[in-house]
């Protein structure tokens, strides 16, 4: 069955229909990643969008269940060059077609993948629609593709109630009794597994929770997570994680917890042109000048020009178009990070930062434990 790609400029692209039979209105992104689709599709970070992946076969080795990154699929649809029909893997659970299908997923294949990226790349993100309907009128589609708007999707992806995960028994869990609070604003599953696998008992928290609630159960450190949309739509969120900041409680935050963050703190943000996402962006450690290949998924990032250097200092940066990709908080036990630390896409080399964060708690802790009365001792 055919199926069309038509943007907001006006651009048609013309393909075949794959996943769930249905029409959909989107954000149009593009993936750089050669493997990992799945664990793109099951990003929250996506919901509101849909994503085009730039490797030209996906697929070939199906859908492996366990390596979702969250509980269900959330892009509004899938636009590749080639779908692989016949996977091949034998941790293989059912065809990434099958696996479209069955979440009510939409797709387009059979298009030049590379004309879309370099168009996005030219003219910036744009929306579009993906419709089997061959009798399409521009003139009525296109007024409702420019008035499309992703809104407030954090809501959509978070959890609905808080849970705990407890920490695994390991002689390297140097996290060991820990108390992590992780907001959920879209986490990916791999975030609560890296503190568990540290040893940390890891509470999560939906992304509506007042700093209060937080508060009350005692965290030793506090998570704020990756998700999706415009950062300076979660007015509320800002609010909360601003009491949370006034704190000396360790934070660590990534993604779009690195942005809440950043604008709780006074700081802005603002929109790139065509986004971060893929699994091959070189990042800089300004500490060591040390290069980590990085995992990416975002359209916004934060205005270190308008960044008060007695709140924050750039930590990282984009080696690609020199962004920033990370905050140490002057003064507070905070340091944030854009890009994603639990992706492994180095394929562990970032992740020392949960081991950093592990040793701030510790530390406090430690701090904590030498002030009695009132007066600190050390």
């Amino acid at each position: 069955m055919k199926a069309f790609l038509i943007l907001e400029d006006g651009t048609v692209f013309e393909g075949t229909h794959i996943g769930a039979d249905r029409e959909i209105i989107s954000e149009i992104v593009f993936n750089t990643s050669m493997a990992g689709y799945l664990e793109v599709l099951t990003d929250p970070s996506y919901a509101g969008q849909a994503v085009c992946m730039t490797y030209p076969l996906i697929g070939n080795y199906g859908v492996c269940l366990e390596d979702m990154e969250s509980r269900r699929p959330w892009p509004d649809g899938f636009i590749v060059r080639e779908l692989s029909r016949k996977p091949s893997n034998f941790r293989c659970d059912m065809s990434l077609q099958e696996f479209l299908e069955q979440n009510g997923v939409p797709g387009i294949a059979g298009i030049d993948t590379r004309a879309l990226t370099k168009l996005l790349r030219e003219k910036g993100t744009m929306n579009g629609m993906i419709t089997a309907d061959e009798t399409y009128d521009l003139d009525r589609i296109l007024p409702r593709l420019k008035a499309y708007t992703t809104g407030k999707v954090v809501e959509k992806v978070t959890c609905s109630e808080k849970y705990i995960l407890k920490g695994e028994r390991t002689r390297e869990s140097g996290g060991r009794g820990l108390r992590v609070a992780l907001l959920d604003l879209g986490a990916k599953n791999n975030i609560a597994r890296s503190l568990v696998q540290r040893g940390c008992e890891v509470t999560v928290y939906p992304a509506h929770t007042t700093a209060g609630e937080i508060m009350a159960d005692a965290p030793d450190g506090i998570m704020l997570s990756n998700g999706p949309g415009d950062p300076k739509e979660c007015t509320g969120i800002i609010e909360q994680i601003r009491k949370l900041y006034e704190t000396d409680i360790p934070i660590f935050a990534i993604c779009l917890g690195h942005q809440l963050m950043a604008l709780a703190a006074g700081a802005d943000t603002y929109k790139l042109k065509y986004g971060h996402r893929g699994g091959n962006h070189p990042v800089k450690d300004l500490q060591t000048g040390r290069v980590y290949i990085s995992s990416q998924n975002h359209g916004y990032v934060v205005d270190t020009d308008k960044l008060d250097p007695q709140t924050a200092v750039p930590a990282f940066i984009n080696v690609n178009d020199g962004t920033n990709e990370g905050l140490a908080y002057t003064g507070k036990n905070i340091f944030t990070v854009q890009f994603h630390p639990e992706a492994c896409p180095g394929p562990r080399d970032s992740g020392y930062l949960f081991d950093r964060f592990i040793h701030m708690m510790l530390s406090q802790e430690q701090h904590v434990g030498t002030c009695e009365g009132g007066k600190c001792n050390a």
